[in-house]
């Protein structure tokens, strides 16, 4: 059975997960969400990307984890692609949940159409931290009101230096066993490093009929894509 190590991205903590860990645990695997530094219970902590990436490894070296399967949703993906090739053969697959890939020497924010600069400045206005976002951010994507209003009940300020800060990749993503599950919802578009990586022979695709958040508009659907990975 596999120990599934479960990241939601960014401005969320380990509470996202709940719908999504008993269902895993019910099939004998091991579910550990995890909460980032800066985040939720976590707030107070400094936070850069080598905090986060040392965050999931810590976590699966202090409980000694082993057939681990890293899942990472969107911001997360980052650094859980970084954190996968440092924990070495307790490392069973990868898994992106409609999320980020990390990219030798570039960040979050250096991905996005205008380099960043709007992130970066909001960041700047905000004392450091990402903002919150309004519900309205959340519309389209399969969610009920109810759903809405936990995420941003939930939901804190993102620290900042995890979006600016580059990722370390010692070697190419590709050689990592891989799946991506494309939410539809947020777009049937991958990006162009995603696409190019789904070309190998270690990554594969699973489409969702759902938004970007489907631990919450489908968890039980996520669930099953999540036990079909490691099957």
């Amino acid at each position: 059975m596999a120990n599934f190590v479960l990241v939601a991205g960014a401005r969320l903590g380990s509470w996202a997960w709940d719908e999504v860990t008993p269902l895993l645990r019910t099939y004998g695997h091991g579910a550990h969400p995890l909460t980032l530094s800066g985040l939720a219970e976590k707030r107070a902590a400094p936070a850069g990307q080598r905090t986060h990436v040392r965050d999931i490894v810590d976590e699966v070296e202090s409980r000694d984890l082993r057939d681990v399967v890293l899942v990472g949703h969107s911001y997360a993906g980052i650094p859980v692609g970084q954190a996968a090739e440092q924990i070495g053969g307790r490392l069973t697959r990868v898994v992106f949940v409609d999320s980020c890939v990390p990219a030798d020497g570039e960040s979050f924010v250096s991905a996005l159409p205008d380099g960043g600069a709007s992130v970066s400045a909001s960041i700047a206005e905000n004392g450091g931290f990402w903002p919150l976002v309004a519900a309205a951010h959340y519309a389209g994507q399969g969610l009920t009101d109810e759903q809405i209003a936990r995420i941003v009940t939930g939901s804190t300020p993102h620290p900042g230096a995890t979006l600016t800060e580059p990722a370390l990749l010692a070697r190419p993503l590709g050689s990592l066993p891989a799946t991506y599950v494309r939410c539809l919802l947020a777009g049937a578009e991958l990006d162009d490093d995603v696409a190019a990586l789904l070309t190998g022979e270690n990554w594969r695709l699973v489409d969702l009929d759902t938004g970007h958040w489907p631990m919450f508009s489908q968890p039980a659907e996520l669930a099953r894509v999540l036990i079909a990975a490691v099957a």
